[in-house]
């Protein structure tokens, strides 16, 4: 499950300061069930929740604008009903919400990379093409939990997990030097 934050706005685009507590997505840095903070609503009926976020930044120095993408899990908005009873198979499922973040920062960073705009033209090309990926990444997490039923149809969700892994090494040429 995911909630997500979006955050587009103006930061250093080669490193955006992402929101206090917040951590980055990296590939050495799994996420643990200590890393989910956060309470439940008492109406809440899933068994836990990855809150998400891609974080953008851009620049403009000599009239040519520079663009980046990051993606984040906020502890303290994520949770576990019962972390007593967090499975492996239920922390595997959380962390490719996480995952399927990267993807879609990876892609966006992708696209960003690729304007050839100037600085004049930055803030309705940026949020159109941000909002564009914010788009297509909720789809993604939406169609994810569809299509697990949340993580519990395993044999989908071993589908998914081979999937998110193939996009991340095909954009691994747009992965951050230090993910």
């Amino acid at each position: 499950m995911l909630i997500a934050l979006f955050a587009p706005g103006p930061a250093a685009a080669q490193q955006v300061k992402l929101p206090a507590g917040a951590i980055r997505w990296s590939a050495n840095r799994p996420l643990t069930v200590a890393d989910f903070k956060g309470r439940p609503k008492t109406s809440e009926g899933h068994a836990a929740l990855t809150s998400a976020n891609i974080n953008t930044g851009a620049t403009c120095h000599a009239n040519v604008f520079s663009g980046t993408a990051q993606a984040s899990f906020d502890p303290a908005t994520s949770w576990v009903r019962d972390p007593a009873r967090m499975t492996p198979a239920l922390l595997r499922h959380e962390q490719l919400h996480f995952d399927i973040a990267e993807v879609y920062a990876r892609r966006l960073r992708q696209q960003l990379g690729a304007l050839r705009i100037s600085c004049s033209q930055l803030g309705t090309t940026f949020d159109r093409v941000s909002q564009a990926a914010y788009s297509a990444w909720q789809q993604a997490e939406d169609a994810y939990d569809r299509d697990t039923n949340h993580g519990l149809l395993h044999e989908r969700q071993a589908q998914w997990e081979t999937q998110v892994q193939q996009q991340l090494r095909e954009l691994a040429p747009f992965a951050e030097k230090d993910a």
